[in-house]
């Protein structure tokens, strides 16, 4: 009879036996591939997405090398694509000149949508919609007039190119910058005739706009420039529309009207800067002085709430043929 120590010891080089030969054998073969000799791919995270955007197949997918880490913009369903078409319109005339047709910025300087806080972590406008009623307004961001509906297909569309971006803040795949023949669609005579019933009042063809499509040979920048009135002075040309202050007339209870360059104005007071450059200031106590404020984009920034597509390619068309 054996041992309790002698078993002990058995057991454990039969043991050291049995890994030997598992270790002999080397580690199990790969899965062979499916008919036609292509590798299987590796299965895809959230979103449909395999790996890293624009790296390796099956490198962890998100940024910043975390592995199953996804962007906030990517965590969230597809929109409704009505929903994204309308918002597309929408955006076109009101945010793609600041913003740029595939969110990276546009010619009148607004920031790059694709690396904003606001767009990677919104899920259903509730960050997007705020801004975009005004709630940046100090900061450079303008309200645009929009319902609560329009501002959230405009949300919808912002998230539908976010989507595509090729890692954080990388541009979409693809070019989504339609090449400048596309923007010249529109029918030339068909705005003739818009530009002569909304814009002849203020604008001419032969003063101020006088030779406007030999100025802007690319047909990108000319429609963003009328749109966003940077172009053009006004009947009699006295300059670049972006140029031009906005100005305020003054008119006390008692005494002579005062104008000049609007420096600020709330309910309570409004400042101006005379043409010698000194500034005055009024205390207001409601329509006590009278005020009258003239933005020489007024126009076109109420133009925006109601131009669509198709008179924006016509009008284009007919500022291009205008050498």
């Amino acid at each position: 009879m054996r041992s309790k120590d002698g078993g002990v010891a058995a057991a454990l080089i039969g043991l050291a036996i049995v890994v030997a030969q598992v270790a002999a054998q080397g580690p199990p073969p790969a899965p062979a591939p499916p008919e036609g000799g292509a590798q299987q791919a590796p299965p895809q995270g959230r979103g449909g997405r395999v790996g890293r955007a624009g790296g390796a197949p099956g490198a962890p997918a998100g940024g910043g090398g975390q592995r199953g880490a996804t962007f906030p913009a990517q965590q969230r369903a597809a929109g409704d694509p009505a929903v994204i078409a309308r918002g597309k319109t929408l955006y076109g005339i009101n945010c793609q000149s600041c913003h740029g047709v595939d969110l990276r910025g546009g010619d009148q300087g607004g920031p790059n949508l694709l690396r904003s806080q606001v767009v990677l972590s919104d899920k259903a406008g509730e960050l997007i919609v705020p801004i975009i009623h005004g709630s940046r307004q100090n900061m450079g961001m303008d309200p645009i007039n929009l319902s609560d509906d329009d501002a959230n297909a405009v949300a919808e569309f912002i998230h539908s190119v976010a989507a595509t971006m090729q890692g954080q803040g990388g541009p979409p795949r693809g070019n989504p910058v339609p090449p400048s023949e596309a923007v010249l669609i529109g029918s030339a005579m068909a705005g003739q005739t818009y530009f002569a019933g909304k814009c002849s009042s203020c604008h001419s063809v032969t003063g101020d706009l006088k030779g406007i499509g030999g100025r802007f040979p690319d047909p990108r920048m000319l429609q963003n420039n009328w749109v966003g009135g940077g172009e053009g002075g006004g009947r009699g040309g006295g300059g670049a529309g972006n140029g031009k202050p906005v100005t305020v007339t003054v008119t006390p209870a008692a005494g002579s009207k005062v104008e000049g360059r609007l420096v600020r104005i709330d309910d309570f007071i409004v400042i101006l800067e005379q043409a010698d450059n000194t500034q005055r200031s009024f205390r207001r106590n409601g329509d006590v002085p009278k005020v009258e404020i003239h933005d020489p984009l007024e126009a076109h920034k109420t133009l925006l709430t109601v131009l669509n597509d198709k008179d924006m390619h016509d009008v284009t068309a007919y500022l291009a043929s205008i050498k």
